[in-house]
């Protein structure tokens, strides 16, 4: 459709769409005729803004003599007319500093924050879909008469504290016994090989011993399985003080519960993992109905070469889109390098 929009008519609604995101007011023939820097007479701009909005672009409030951009019309912005400004030297300052190589789930949380902080909107990042750690040490510690501390150190530094209950006392050299065993047969794998290793053995073992390997397996399998977030949002807050979304409460209301419930939105998210670079999904297009009147900006990233999540921004479909992509994407870029092998 934008083939039929002449060099005048794209801008016309390039000013009008850039005036529309600065101001948040409907826009009209004066400013048009003012700052687009072509010398056109009102009544020409009032025909071209009535094509435009007769191809969906743009729309007028009923309130109001001026118009405010479609969906429609954001969407042909992003993908043509949009001229990304370079970040602030401060801000790419402040985004490598936070994006310095850490444990990979703290630096994904700072991603989310960071992304919330600099477009003062909701900061989302998919997590890799993790395999279950390796386990580098067990042990257990003596609480109580009947109560046992596991303690798991991953292969990647990561420990899982969790509390056994047990039938019966065990003595201190029964617990280094038994984290002994462990620790010997079982470096370097994940709970569900050693389950599968040890699945025989347990039987051999004395009854007594057996139940404390079985009761540290299911736990440690069903700890190191659950860890480790898949899905970070910061921010949401944010998204009270944007006036397009806070006017509408039960919209708004939809949205958080979106973020609660993570896995749509993580499925959308997912969908920026097959495409390189920077996507923009606006309004509608996510097929996701509390985000009608959102945008999301997103980016996938990568470890060693591979995509393994994605990190996004969540806001109004009236977003500083110049500013907001290439936050997202250098962010991204920087996370990758950050969490990749040096």
């Amino acid at each position: 459709m934008h083939r039929m929009l002449d060099k005048r008519a794209q801008t016309l609604l390039k000013t009008l769409i850039e005036h529309y995101i600065a101001e948040g007011q409907p826009i009209g023939s004066r400013t048009l005729s003012k700052h687009s820097g072509l010398e056109l007479s009102p009544a020409t701009i009032r025909n071209v803004m009535s094509d435009l909005e007769e191809m969906g672009f743009i729309a007028s409030p009923h309130t109001s003599a001026g118009r405010i951009p479609t969906a429609r019309g954001y969407r042909l912005f992003v993908d043509t007319l949009l001229t990304v400004r370079p970040l602030a030297q401060k801000e790419l300052s402040n985004i490598k500093e936070a994006i310095q190589p850490d444990q990979p789930l703290r630096l994904l949380n700072h991603a989310s924050q960071l992304l919330s902080e600099l477009t003062h909107f909701a900061g989302v990042v998919i997590a890799p879909r993790r395999q279950q750690p390796r386990i580098r040490q067990i042990e257990f510690v003596s609480l109580s008469e009947k109560r046992i501390l596991l303690i798991i150190v991953s292969a990647e530094g990561e420990v899982q504290n969790r509390i056994l209950f047990t039938q019966r006392p065990y003595t201190p050299s029964e617990l280094v016994e038994a984290a002994n065993y462990l620790n010997q047969n079982c470096l370097g794998l994940d709970f569900e090989q050693i389950r599968g290793r040890l699945h025989d053995e347990l039987r051999q073992l004395s009854s007594d011993m057996s139940e404390l390997m079985a009761a540290a397996l299911e736990v440690g399998s069903e700890a190191t399985a659950n860890s480790g977030a898949q899905y970070l949002v910061s921010g949401e807050k944010n998204l009270l003080d944007v006036d397009d979304l806070s006017s509408n409460m039960a919209r708004l209301r939809q949205l958080f519960a979106l973020f609660e419930q993570r896995t749509t939105l993580a499925q959308l998210l997912e969908l920026s993992n097959r495409a390189d670079g920077v996507q923009v999904f606006i309004g509608g297009e996510s097929g996701i109905a509390p985000l009608d009147e959102c945008s999301v900006v997103a980016a996938p990233y990568e470890v060693d070469g591979q995509l393994v999540g994605t990190i996004g921004v969540v806001g109004p479909t009236r977003m500083a889109y110049e500013r907001v992509i290439p936050i997202v994407d250098i962010t991204a870029k920087l996370l990758s390098s950050a969490l990749s092998a040096p």
